[in-house]
């Protein structure tokens, strides 16, 4: 499932961000935290893990993450690895086709994560910068994002995806992975319509039996498929 998820950051927040990554932040090689395959075609830069920027970005985004219903509803997070942040300009200015690693050990908190969902949040506003669209491969094909700066998507760790070269201005964007309580992407998939259907009908019909009964089988459902 392929998800836009709208002002995650506030006009605030998405200003202190901006405000935090310009030329003066300790950009390094982005190649350095890929792995042997995503390497080889990884050409961009990467914010320091270990930077001050980096840890009150990071704070501010899981923060934004904790009030966004729609990002709970869709990714049901058991765990989420510490965001990163990712420059694209100049010659260092695209990203190939690759697959992230199934499994990822956070520096901020020590913890192996499984990249069951992967999220891009994008920090530079679309008109700024020529390229750089996130290319994400489906069943349906390549489905090509570039998003509004404060506005994110999710996609299944599973994609094969890239980002095109950047050909004018530069595309900063953060990206993570989640752990999902619900490792299979057709049951995040199931979930999130029924909550999202039922929502709907709350909103047209109130609190019914019906209703009722449809909260019942969700709830039974994720009780069958979560892994806490």
């Amino acid at each position: 499932m392929l998800l836009h998820l709208r002002n995650v950051l506030t006009a605030e927040e998405l200003q202190t961000a901006q405000s935090l990554l310009r030329d003066d932040a300790p950009w390094m090689e982005g190649r350095i935290s890929a792995g042997s395959q995503a390497a080889t075609v990884k050409n961009n830069s990467q914010l320091s893990q270990s930077s001050a920027q980096a840890k009150q970005l990071q704070a501010l985004i899981l923060s934004a993450l904790k009030r966004d219903a729609l990002f709970f509803s869709a990714a049901l997070p058991r765990k989420i690895f510490n965001p990163l942040f990712n420059r694209y300009c100049g010659d260092a200015n695209h990203f190939g086709p690759h697959v992230d690693g199934a499994v990822m050990h956070s520096q901020a908190t020590g913890e192996w994560v499984r990249t069951d969902v992967s999220c891009t949040l994008f920090l530079s506003d679309p008109t700024s910068y020529d390229g750089g669209e996130l290319l994400v491969q489906d069943t349906y094909g390549s489905r090509g994002v570039k998003l509004a700066a404060g506005d994110a998507v999710l996609y299944p760790g599973t994609s094969v995806h890239e980002v095109t070269p950047v050909t004018r201005g530069e595309r900063v964007a953060s990206f993570f992975w989640i752990e999902s309580m619900v490792r299979s992407d057709e049951q995040r998939r199931t979930l999130f319509e029924l909550d999202m259907n039922l929502l709907k009908l709350r909103a047209q019909l109130g609190e019914t039996p019906e209703t009722t009964a449809l909260t019942g089988v969700y709830h039974n459902l994720l009780r069958q498929w979560a892994n806490t």
